[in-house]
Parts: structure tokens; sequence; C-alpha cells
């Protein structure tokens, strides 16, 4: 039994976590050093930019909180769950990149609660699971991202593993 690992959105970040790390994955405008997240294939966004070369490139693989909040409740459609599943509330955190000087949104992982965060602290984004379509282990593992909480030390915090 085993699952199918497909990205929620090809292209937005790494799949393989050996090669520099697992990395969100933006655009860089080649004329003005502009970056994107999501990624921007078509133009550049700058309006002040006349336009360059976009080329991929990897975030920074840290950045810290700007804000957070739980998710308590299961979304309205178009949002596709199982009404015969009892909903887990989760966690999203908004991450600004130091480099990049952007803010970026993710969940936290599972286990890691608003309890478990607070403004300004650092947190590393490593790779994730939204969902797997088959409670048997077979189907589909759909890939994303979340920011996982690191101390001052380099540690990641009992229940954020």
């Amino acid at each position: 039994m085993s699952h199918t690992r497909t990205p929620v959105v090809a292209g937005w970040f790494t799949e393989d976590s050996t090669e520099g790390g697992f990395r969100l994955l933006g655009t860089r405008c080649s004329a003005c050093s502009s970056v994107f997240f999501p990624r921007q294939d078509a133009f550049c966004r700058n309006p002040g930019c006349a336009g360059g070369e976009l080329v991929e490139t990897p975030l920074s693989n840290r950045g810290t909180v700007w804000s957070y909040t739980d998710g308590r409740y299961r979304p309205p459609a178009p949002y596709v769950s199982d009404p015969d599943v009892p909903w887990e509330p989760y966690t999203l955190v908004a991450v600004e990149l130091a480099a990049e000087r952007m803010v970026v949104l993710g969940q936290a992982p599972p286990g890691v609660g608003v309890g478990d965060l607070a403004v300004g602290m650092t947190v590393e984004v490593v790779p994730g699971v939204l969902d797997g379509d088959a409670p048997d282990g077979e189907g589909t593992a759909w890939t994303t991202w979340h920011w996982r909480p690191v101390t001052t030390d380099g540690a990641v915090p009992d229940g954020a593993a």
C-alpha cells in the first residue's frame, strides 16, 4: 500500500529535500530583481519595471511569524471534504521571509497550534501532506509546505516535528 505523492500546486516548491533542502520556489525578474510568490511566469508584476526574463529562484527557508490564526470550522463549498469525517482544526501562519521581504501564508504542521506560536518567532519551511484521499493507504498524498517553529538554538520544539 502506497500513496502517489502529488504537489497541491506543481512548481511552487521542491519535491526532493536532498539538494539544498526543501524550498518554496518563486521567480525573480532579471531586469528589476523583484521576487514573486506565487511564482509569476508571464510578466513582471512590478509596475515600475519594463520587464525582463523571469527566472525560477528558491526562496528563503526561514522567516519570522508575521501573524497566525486557527481554522476551527469546515469551510463551505467549493471546499471539498468528507462530511462523515470529523473536522480537524489547523493553524495558518503568515511568515515574512527576510531576504525577499514578502509574507507567505502556509499551514503549521499537525500538532502545532496557536499556543505554540508568537509574532516574531523564527519558523522554517518543511514538506507536508495536505491530505491523502484514501484511508487504507492507497491513492494520492497531496503534498504542500508547512511552517515549523525553530527555537533560538536551531532545534525544533517538542510536538512540532
